[in-house]
């Protein structure tokens, strides 16, 4: 029988790309992290992807999770957890740290490891330390897998506020006062790092905000008003991070812009505002998650602010080496000059969070924003680069 006769096998399909959903995670905005891939894995296009949820808990295990998007919002007040979703609560996910092996194994003790398949992007949705700072992609780089948003440098960068900071001043980027209060300074001679900070004031005027060095979703901070309430204060942003940053009080507008890379290169989207928040001292977490505060998009701003919004942002993306996707938050002053106060390289991801709201102004909708970070992250090679 010759070739042209042999029954021909029918071909197979092209396996669609497997995006794992990882979030979570052991730092104090885990919540805020189960939110947002919530809305995440609502939005992935599934007949384009293939999408493996896995949790962390808040005491690090890697748990295979439900995929069920609407146990994971923030209900009557109270926050989702990965504890509440894990399949398990003995069973571990692992990754593998070998490049030439994308295999994830799930494992439960006395049980052989079963295998659930490749990876082949991670969309990492965790906020704040262990996840956000350059740990996570840190990990993800020894196996080789591609992931969304920036990479261990332009993460740990981001989440440290004070490095932030001084990555800022040395490429020429309008920075607010700020000081710093480091562990060793506070265990070793409160006294002295009080004085710190009481010389920053007389030098900047009361109030202060004190705050976590590396922490984010406004936990953990304080606005003092007066050295009485100084102390308690520093224990409370203690409490996410033994580094304190303390800043003065910027007078001025809220303003917020959004940098997604595109082919061409990174963009910005119209900026937001974030208006004054009468039922609470400042835009703190309540404000943003539990009571949903509104921001203005677009910010009402002159042509000439927001083409200067939008151009800062983009260096600030460019100063840190971020990719993917950044939130850059500034202050619009009484003076007409704008400083920026941060960078967030995981920002808030939720369809009502003021990123993905940015973006549907400018012209992309929640869906096409997940995409097209998926995408960016599988067209980028692995490594240095």
């Amino acid at each position: 029988m010759s070739s042209e006769n042999l029954p021909q096998s029918p071909a197979q399909e092209p396996r669609k790309p497997r995006v794992a959903v990882v979030f979570g995670g052991r730092s104090s905005e885990h919540a805020i992290s189960v939110v947002t891939a919530g809305a995440v894995l609502r939005s992935i296009d599934r007949e384009k992807y293939d999408v493996l949820p896995i949790g962390i808990t808040t005491d690090g295990r890697w748990a295979l999770t439900a995929d069920e998007p609407d146990r994971m919002a923030i209900a009557d007040r109270i926050l989702p957890s990965v504890e509440n979703l894990a399949e398990s609560t003995e069973g571990g996910v692992v990754l593998s740290v070998d490049p030439g092996n994308r295999e994830v194994l799930y494992s439960e003790p006395g049980s052989v490891p079963k295998a659930l398949g490749e990876v082949d992007v991670v969309f990492p949705m965790l906020h704040g330390p262990y996840g956000e700072d350059g740990t996570l992609q840190g990990l993800l780089e020894l196996s080789g897998v591609p992931y969304v948003g920036s990479g261990v440098l332009a993460s740990a960068v981001g989440q440290d506020k004070e490095y932030m900071k001084r990555v800022f001043i040395s490429f020429g980027l309008p920075v607010g006062p700020y000081e710093v209060i480091r562990p060793r300074e506070w265990e070793n001679d409160p006294s002295a790092a009080r004085k710190k900070i009481v010389d920053f004031a007389g030098e900047h005027g009361w109030p202060l905000f004190v705050k976590p060095a590396r922490g984010g979703s406004s936990m953990g901070i304080t606005k003092v008003s007066d050295l009485s309430g100084l102390d308690a204060a520093i224990e409370e942003a203690q409490r996410h991070d033994p580094k304190i940053l303390v800043e003065s009080l910027l007078r001025g507008r809220e303003i917020e812009c959004g940098v997604l890379e595109f082919e061409d290169g990174p963009r910005a989207s119209v900026p937001a505002e974030i208006p004054p928040v009468t039922s609470h001292d400042f835009y703190d977490f309540e404000a943003k998650y539990i009571d949903s505060a509104a921001g203005l998009v677009p910010a009402p701003l002159t042509e000439e602010q927001t083409a200067e919004v939008r151009r800062l942002a983009v260096e600030a993306f460019d100063a840190a080496s971020c990719e993917g996707l950044v939130r850059a938050d500034f202050f619009l002053l009484d003076s007409g000059e704008f400083v920026i106060n941060e960078i967030n390289t995981m920002p808030g991801f939720t369809p009502i969070s003021m990123y993905p709201r940015m973006w549907q102004e400018t012209g992309v909708s929640y869906p096409e924003l997940v995409d097209r970070l998926i995408q960016a992250a599988l067209r980028r090679p692995t490594g240095l680069r």
